[in-house]
């Protein structure tokens, strides 16, 4: 496998997502062969200045300079994106795209039709579709990658390692991904509504509001650390804070009668439900 700092990669979308996955990938790697463009060129070269990366002008100069191109475009965008640049593709090359909902089948697709400007030397990407999440930009992404059929197990572990950069990354099949759209893409806002609500009951019993927001992130950061790396299951941990007739075991039934895990499964099946409309679009 070529030496990862001598691999050159591109991302078109300069925004939260692309850029945080840039930034994790710039720290680790060769950020001198990073290279990204934004329709506001602005925000691009304001991102290469801060992490000494390349910021390019358009769209083709990324495809043409990069052996990995990243998209990081919305999926109302992806179709528009990929036509203007389609007639670039001349070798074989590595496409990485984060648009919720968006099919390999469909990116397939649309790289191989209707193309604004044919050319006769085109040449086909290899496509991973990936769903990361928020955390990315503090480094503690949960990243799902599904492969097409044509990508060889190099290229996927080159790019589950540039994605090992912003957290941790895990290939699944594509049919799950519309599931890790729902879950680990949307959660990190139903964690944060909770943070939110937790404070506010913080504030409620007197507290300070910066220090209630960090009671409440802390108790959730270390939850989810224990979750991770104690080895018990989740219901077992649980258990293991609620004392007999003690005051946890008293939330727990507040919460229950609320019915908190339903509309917690509610929230994630809306979330799923709607990324599978987008990959109907």
């Amino acid at each position: 496998m070529k030496d990862f700092n001598d691999i050159k990669i591109g991302c078109i979308g300069a925004g939260m997502m692309g850029g945080a996955l840039m930034t994790a990938v710039a720290k680790k790697f060769n950020a001198a062969n990073v290279s990204i463009t934004d329709v506001d060129f602005s925000k691009a070269e304001a991102f290469a200045k801060k992490n000494a990366c390349v910021a390019v002008k358009t769209n083709a100069g990324i495809v043409q300079n990069s052996e990995v191109i990243f998209l990081a475009v919305k999926p109302q965008f992806i179709k528009s994106v990929i036509q203007e640049i389609s007639p670039f593709f001349t070798e074989t090359k590595l496409v990485v795209s984060m648009a919720a909902g968006v099919t390999l089948s469909t990116l397939h697709s649309v790289f191989g039709g209707d193309l604004s400007a044919p050319n006769p030397d085109f040449v086909m990407p290899h496509i991973i579709r990936i769903m990361p999440n928020l955390p990315a930009t503090v480094g503690e992404a949960m990243i799902a990658l599904s492969p097409s059929n044509d990508v060889s197990e190099e290229e996927t572990a080159l790019v589950k390692t540039l994605l090992d950069a912003a957290g941790k990354a895990e290939v699944v099949p594509e049919k799950l991904m519309d599931g890790v759209t729902a879950v680990s893409g949307s959660g990190p806002a139903y964690a944060f509504l909770f943070i939110e609500a937790l404070a506010d009951a913080a504030v409620r019993f007197g507290m300070p509001r910066a220090q209630a927001y960090t009671y409440a992130a802390q108790t959730l950061r270390g939850a989810a650390t224990m979750a991770l790396e104690d080895g018990r299951s989740i219901s077992e941990l649980k258990d293991a804070v609620c004392s007999p007739a003690g005051t946890t075991i008293e939330g727990v039934v507040a919460l229950e009668k609320h019915n908190f895990r339903a509309a917690v499964i509610d929230a994630a099946t809306a979330a799923y439900n709607k990324s599978v409309d987008l990959g109907r679009k």
